[in-house]
């Protein structure tokens, strides 16, 4: 017979462990909700626990996602679509998105999507330039740019 091999863990340890993971990293509602499911935490307790890492600060939803948008776009260099979509996978409000958002600002959004799509046209081996433009368009588009967007940049590239 499988020994479970999770240990009971007191509620004031589980709060001090998420206090530490909190502190180490913004995090979202639903990361904290699932390790505190890990740790065997369910329940009023668990609810409690969120609760009180709401109060002191260590759990903010706005937060988390002003960083997790500025993470992505300066660092991933994903789009605007990509961005949303992940933090709509988290459970963020759309309210907290729309924040979020607001770290972007459409200049820096335009350069940067420039930019990712002349660094894949400079390593795309591809001759023809129909298919070079399709590849171009569809990698950025993958990486949550705006079609409409897009394809103005590839064509202007191509002049």
């Amino acid at each position: 017979m499988a020994k479970s091999s999770k240990k009971w863990i007191s509620t004031s340890d589980a709060l001090a462990k998420l206090q530490r993971y909190c502190a180490y990293q913004d995090r979202c509602h639903q990361e904290v909700r699932n390790k505190l499911l890990d740790l065997g935490i369910y329940g009023e307790d668990l609810e409690q626990i969120i609760v009180q890492l709401i109060e002191e600060k260590f759990l903010d939803e706005e937060r988390f996602a002003r960083s997790y948008v500025r993470g992505k776009f300066r660092i991933n260099k994903w789009g605007k679509i990509r961005i949303k979509q992940e933090l709509k996978r988290r459970n963020i409000s759309d309210y907290c998105i729309r924040k979020g958002m607001e770290e972007i600002s459409e200049e820096a959004y335009l350069e940067q999507a420039q930019a990712v799509i002349e660094n894949k046209a400079r390593l795309t081996k591809e001759t023809d330039a129909f298919k070079k433009r399709k590849k171009l368009a569809s990698y950025a588009i993958r990486r949550g740019y705006e079609s409409e967007m897009v394809w103005s940049i590839v064509k202007a590239i191509d002049e």
